[in-house]
């Protein structure tokens, strides 16, 4: 057979008891999931920043990182609200190099998902131990999200997986946010469709059962620039772009209209230096313009301890291993600067 059955995956039950939550943390995730429900739903004028490594592949920098943001979030609680971003998946667009910590624990050995899947949960745990932070992380495989599904405050469905009816269905069932980046293509349309299905109720098959879900009204729009038939970088964070998400939106009548904006990727042609201009863009544009200020809730910064990335068997601690990342000093300043327009 083509296939060959290497070792059987445990549970996401089995996982869970072996390592469960605290009290502790489960109030910290049930406090900050209520302040990020409030944004959504207009009742709360804080700003979210989505912010950390394209890809979490070590958890010592990872956690020493999320230290550093929950101080941070300590001087501008009054304005905004930071999620930390470890993702531990990495979507590859040919299939090949490091695909994130699920599956490989270690990026420079062999690949060992039952290990990733306990790996990627210490990770979880250990950061909101210690930060009081519940993280995002993106939703690559809708199978994984049950073992991290008690964790996690924000959960993404990147551009390559936002058309894929499991990833829809599956975002119906979640009670927090749930971002529907646009597709590499930049259509609206299909981003909105991707809404719509995350915030109706569905019936599907998941984690081994027939479920129903009442249909997640926080399911809303990131905006990540996208490519063209050249392959040219198309960014959409400007206010144009902004004002058109804006009308469409009005036109589905989606409930809770809501934009993040990924400031890497597509929108920076991944020149990460340029994140800082770009967010504070956004910002001058949520001024200009009530529409694109009430719908404009937050932004995705790329950030790690280190500036810029390197190779994956690279040992700079706390650089990135995937895309470029701003450096701490210059994620520290932004911050700062973004509280000054909220």
């Amino acid at each position: 057979m083509p296939f060959n059955y290497i070792r059987l995956i445990p549970t996401p039950e089995e996982i869970k008891n072996e390592m469960p939550l605290t009290d502790q943390m489960k109030k910290d995730k049930a406090t900050r999931d209520k302040e990020l429900r409030a944004v959504f739903e207009r009742k709360s004028s804080k700003f979210v920043l989505v912010v950390g490594p394209c890809s979490a592949h070590d958890e010592n920098a990872v956690i020493e990182y999320n230290v550093r943001l929950a101080r941070l979030q300590e001087r501008v609680k009054d304005k905004i609200l930071l999620v930390p971003r470890i993702y531990t998946n990495k979507p590859r667009t040919t299939g090949a190099g490091y695909k994130g910590m699920v599956h490989q624990p270690d990026p420079t050995g062999k690949p060992n998902i039952v290990e990733g899947l306990k790996a990627i949960r210490h990770m979880h745990i250990r950061s909101l131990g210690e930060c009081g932070l519940p993280a995002a992380d993106e939703m690559l495989y809708p199978n994984n999200f049950p073992y991290l599904e008690d964790i996690l405050s924000y959960v993404a469905v990147g551009a390559r997986s936002v058309e894929n009816q499991s990833h829809r269905l599956t975002a119906s069932g979640m009670d927090v946010p749930a971002g529907m980046k646009n597709p590499t293509s930049g259509d609206f349309e299909v981003m909105l469709n991707s809404i719509q299905a995350a915030q109706i109720p569905q019936d599907f098959i998941y984690n081994g059962w027939e479920v129903s879900t009442p249909g997640n009204p926080l399911a809303h729009a990131i905006l990540r620039g996208a490519f063209n038939q050249h392959g040219q970088n198309i960014p959409n964070y400007h206010f144009e772009a902004l004002e058109r998400v804006s009308e469409l939106y009005k036109k589905r009548k989606l409930l809770n209209p809501a934009v993040l904006i990924d400031t890497n990727h597509a929108n920076s042609a991944k020149r990460y230096k340029q994140q800082s201009r770009i967010a504070l863009d956004v910002m001058k544009s949520r001024q200009q313009s009530d529409s694109i200020k009430n719908m404009v809730k937050g932004l995705m910064i790329e950030s790690f301890l280190v500036e810029g990335n390197q190779k994956e068997d690279g040992t700079v601690y706390g650089q990135s291993i995937t895309d470029p990342c701003l450096g701490w000093s210059d994620t520290e300043t932004l911050v700062l600067r973004i509280g000054e327009f909220v």
